[in-house]
């Protein structure tokens, strides 16, 4: 699929491939460079993974809260690497 590069280095992702990858308006995506290839990875924030951590207790969760952001921030850091 080809896209044009603006005079301000701006371009369109394609419908289909935001489609594919679930990007939506205001979302963050991330550019890696992989040797001569630059890869297009959408950036996963709290918001997104809210609710993929089911609360194991009653009562007060800020325990579960903090669980749950270091689960997330693990799986994020091993997604970087």
């Amino acid at each position: 699929m080809l896209s044009t590069v603006t005079s301000k280095g701006q371009v369109t992702i394609p419908k289909e491939i935001r489609d594919l990858l679930h990007i939506r308006s205001n979302d963050k995506v991330d550019f890696v460079l992989d040797g001569e290839k630059v890869l297009l990875v959408p950036v996963k924030t709290l918001r997104d993974l809210r609710g993929s951590v089911q609360a194991q207790g009653k009562g007060d969760f800020s325990e579960e809260r903090a669980n749950a952001k270091a689960a997330v921030a693990r799986r994020v850091r091993e997604e970087m690497k």
